[in-house]
């Protein structure tokens, strides 16, 4: 679990309450239901028009990772390779069939069996790069889901303030709901930046972060492998590998 997320959504909610209650504007003042069906509701149309049906699901899968990302503890993975290792040089490759459904790992348990299978070492490279492309592309295109909602939000809190004054303009005559009228405009421009610099864009930051811990464990997973296809002494192996724990 990432408890610095859990600190900074808890962090984020507090900043924003609490400002408004030192400042006197209270917590009312911070709801609005005409700035929520502006600014929430219309960035999430905006994004739905921006995005494919495929990556707005996605994107919306894998937000948990903010706060139970899949890491992996590498030296523990180090350990599991080396010992692969072993057993190939004890059994041949063969002796690993028995590790390949043991494996959680879809990645993990493809690499083993294109290894069982005695696939050249080139070509088990080529085939892990291009399916650790192809997912490193899909999960980047999800995060940028939340990129773009932190984009479009400010925008549409800005729209939603002119529509506030545009109400107020009409209220001129009647002095008594100026004021209101006015820090109910601003309400949602504070929906807007609020939401897009307290949540989409750290959310969409955190994910890309996580993405990239996750292709730098499957590149070490790659070189492992390939390693042991070249039949590679294990001490060599466990030295080359501790590079990816720095």
């Amino acid at each position: 679990m990432d408890r610095l997320s859990l600190i900074g959504l808890f962090l984020a909610l507090a900043s924003l309450v609490g400002g408004s209650i030192l400042k006197g504007a209270g917590l009312a003042s911070l709801w609005s239901p005409a700035a929520f069906v502006i600014v929430i509701v219309g960035t999430l149309a905006s994004i739905l028009l921006h995005t494919s049906p495929a990556v707005f699901k996605h994107a919306f899968k894998i937000v948990s990772w903010i706060i139970r990302p899949p890491s992996t503890d590498r030296s523990d993975l180090i350990r599991q390779i080396v010992e692969w290792s072993n057993i190939a040089r004890r059994q041949g490759l063969l002796g690993l069939e028995t590790q390949v459904e043991a494996q959680d790992d879809p990645f993990l348990r493809k690499g083993l069996q294109l290894l069982v299978d005695g696939v050249e070492p080139e070509t088990i490279r080529h085939m892990l790069e291009i399916e650790l492309s192809s997912q490193e592309s899909r999960d980047l295109a999800a995060s940028k889901v939340f990129e773009g909602m932190g984009i479009y939000a400010p925008t549409l809190g800005i729209i939603g303030a002119v529509l506030g004054l545009i109400a107020v303009m009409k209220n001129l005559a009647d002095p008594s709901k100026l004021g209101h009228g006015i820090a109910a405009a601003f309400t949602a421009t504070i929906y807007g930046i609020a939401s897009a610099n307290l949540l989409f864009l750290p959310v969409s930051a955190k994910l890309k972060s996580v993405i990239h811990h996750n292709s730098r464990d499957r590149e070490m997973i790659i070189e492992g492998l390939i390693s042991i296809a070249q039949g590679e002494n294990p001490r060599n192996i466990e030295t080359n590998l501790s590079g990816f724990l720095h």
